[in-house]
């Protein structure tokens, strides 16, 4: 038995291992293929239709911002200046001066350091100022030259720094030492109480003219982008077509845009701020066709604009680089233009007492009419540390029927909607 029989329990033993070995693979197979067959319907529907849907770009998911719900709204300002500028910007800050709104000022890098100093103690040291946190300077001065687009950048970075630190506000209004307001802040905001708070107040046109060929086709370089040292802007010989990717608006310098635009301006989702500020980095005067071709290029917004920069200016016929300084002479037909803004104005020009008397409510020193002032006190001496502004009423007086004369003709004309971005 033992030689006969060895050989074949081995291969019954064989036999048994093929077997198992052939059951299991079977039964591996059998579960793997039924598995497959039940996940291949909604596999394939799956498939079909994640195929059929429609890319998603992150540019889909960001929205323009809503506007705030605050009944009465709150303003943010930058008032710029340069050297010798210092005492004229105080005094148009405190005509300016309503504790709602927001203001950011600015002496540039052409302004020595004792003058900057001397605002950044003012500021400091209004108790006013210094209660309700409102008024900040803009520490880090930058260099800007008027017709290059330093003043595009430091216009940016004023309103960066209301988004990031000034908290809701609904306009941001950009001036310069040298403006002044023809109106009560009261005056202002009691007109903008009804108005769309999407609205830009921004003068523009497509029709640049003379400007395609001295200001859009030569290549202009501005030493304020790497200098420290302040010059005037220089060209190239090279010159350059005009865009053919967006079209190019040109207008006025001083404007009253949106929170909503603002933010775009700095956070744009499709990249058309950056790219137009690319551009007009070599364009001369660049703060008059900035805003006014992203505005006008961005679908979001064109709907948004009205065609006047609330200001009152005299310009030559055809207009200068410059507008004429404004005088005694001007007083009567800057009221019957019913803007609530005019420029441009000498260092302690003699018509601005006669505003601050007439118009205003002031005097040297003091704030503008409002009825955030305490009714027991004057209006024009510095505010008591102790004591709580009302900034809950307004109290406008005789301006608020000029501007609202001139709002309400901008808006209501045949033409208005017709004239965006035209």
């Amino acid at each position: 038995m033992d030689a006969a029989t060895k050989p074949h329990k081995k291969k019954k033993w064989f036999l048994l291992l093929v077997s198992a070995l052939a059951l299991s693979t079977l039964l591996v197979f059998f579960a793997v293929f039924t598995s497959s067959a039940a996940s291949y319907p909604s596999r394939f529907f799956h498939r079909a239709h994640v195929e059929r849907e429609l890319p998603v770009f992150v540019e889909t998911k960001l929205k323009v911002s809503a506007t705030l719900d605050d009944p009465i709204p709150r303003l943010a300002y930058l008032i710029s200046g340069s050297m010798g500028d210092g005492e004229s910007l105080k005094r148009t800050l405190r005509a300016l001066y309503h504790p709602r709104n927001q203001y950011v000022v600015h002496l540039d890098l052409e302004a020595s350091v004792e003058e900057r100093l001397d605002l950044a103690r003012f500021v400091r040291s209004e108790p006013l100022f210094a209660k309700l946190g409102n008024v900040r300077m803009s520490v880090r001065a930058n260099l800007v030259t008027y017709r290059g687009p330093t003043m595009v950048s430091n216009t940016l970075h004023a309103a960066a720094i209301l988004l990031r630190e000034a908290g809701e506000w609904d306009w941001f209004i950009n001036l310069s030492a040298s403006d002044y307001p023809l109106v009560t802040q009261d005056d202002l905001l009691s007109t903008l109480l009804t108005m769309p708070r999407n609205y830009n107040f921004i003068e523009h046109t497509s029709d640049i003219g003379w400007k395609e060929y001295q200001r859009a086709r030569p290549v202009m370089i501005d030493p304020g982008l790497y200098s420290v040292q302040k010059s005037d802007v220089f060209w190239v010989s090279e010159k350059r077509k005009v865009p053919s990717a967006y079209r190019l608006f040109t207008g006025s310098a001083w404007m009253m845009l949106s929170r909503p635009f603002v933010e775009y301006c700095l956070w744009g989702w499709d990249n058309l701020p950056r790219i137009v500020l690319m551009y007009y980095s070599n364009f001369l005067s660049s703060p008059e066709s900035y805003f006014h071709t992203v505005i006008c290029n961005a679908n979001e917004f064109i709907n948004t604009t009205v065609n006047h920069d609330l200001h009152f200016i005299s310009w030559d016929n055809p207009p200068k680089q410059h507008p004429h300084f404004l005088t005694l002479s001007d007083f009567q037909r800057m009221v019957d233009s019913n803007a609530p803004f005019a420029r441009k104005f000498g260092r302690n020009e003699p018509v601005l007492d006669k505003i601050d008397s007439e118009l205003l409510g002031r005097s040297a020193n003091g704030f503008s009419q409002g009825a955030w002032f305490n009714s027991e006190g004057s209006v024009n001496r510095t505010y008591a540390d102790h004591v709580t502004p009302n900034i809950t009423e307004l109290r406008p007086g005789p301006g608020v029927e000029r501007l609202r004369k001139l709002i309400t003709g901008l808006l209501s004309g045949d033409n208005f909607h017709a004239n965006h971005c035209t």
